[in-house]
């Protein structure tokens, strides 16, 4: 079995839930890489000059992710899901600090839609984006979680659909469904069927 293989990542983390710290110490070199990649998907999209390096945001998620416990991991997908719920969680507190700093600032909402991937976010954006979620979350929660591990942590329909225990064809109706319900709230116009 190849050492980075998802087999493998899943039995250290089976290994990791029950006690194991030498597993801990095993797995974070073999979801280093796709960690940074995460950091930095991340990063790309915030403005110009943020503090966070992807080191030091794969640091915050790491000690983070360290400190949860009771987690029955499921596989590397559910991981990566989870690190990349925890890294949008250190990137909004970071622009939620900033944005109290400078109260009465220019607050921008944008339009959540594929072209987001490429465009620089702003920390408005990013609580924006995160206040919608949340609202969103209770409405539908597993609709909310397709979003994160889609959009947040770059898993494919199939992996989303893995972590669920869903059809990859309820991943996709939840996908449309939730892009459409934030469009909405993103963009404060209305969409036909909601």
């Amino acid at each position: 079995m190849n050492a980075d293989s998802p087999e493998n990542v899943t039995a250290l983390l089976r290994r990791w839930r029950s006690g194991d710290h030498a597993a801990l110490e095993q797995l974070i070199p073999l979801v280093q890489g796709r960690l940074r990649e995460l950091a930095h998907s991340y990063l790309a999209r915030e403005r110009p000059g943020h503090l966070l390096q992807t080191t030091s945001l794969v640091n915050e998620a790491y000690i983070k992710l360290i400190q949860i416990t009771g987690v029955d991991w499921k596989d590397r997908a559910h991981f990566l899901a989870m690190a990349a719920t925890v890294m949008r969680r250190v990137l909004v507190e970071a622009a939620r600090q900033r944005a109290a700093l400078k109260r009465g600032s220019d607050v921008r909402y944008i339009a959540f839609d594929e072209a987001l991937h490429e465009a620089p976010a702003r920390d408005a954006d990013l609580i924006a984006l995160d206040e919608a979620l949340e609202r969103f979350s209770g409405i539908d929660g597993r609709a909310a979680r397709v979003v994160e591990m889609r959009f947040f942590a770059g898993l494919t329909v199939e992996e989303s659909a893995e972590v669920l225990s869903v059809s990859t064809n309820t991943v996709k109706r939840d996908w449309t469904a939730a892009r459409l319900w934030l469009l909405r709230e993103l963009s404060g116009s209305a969409v036909d069927g909601f």
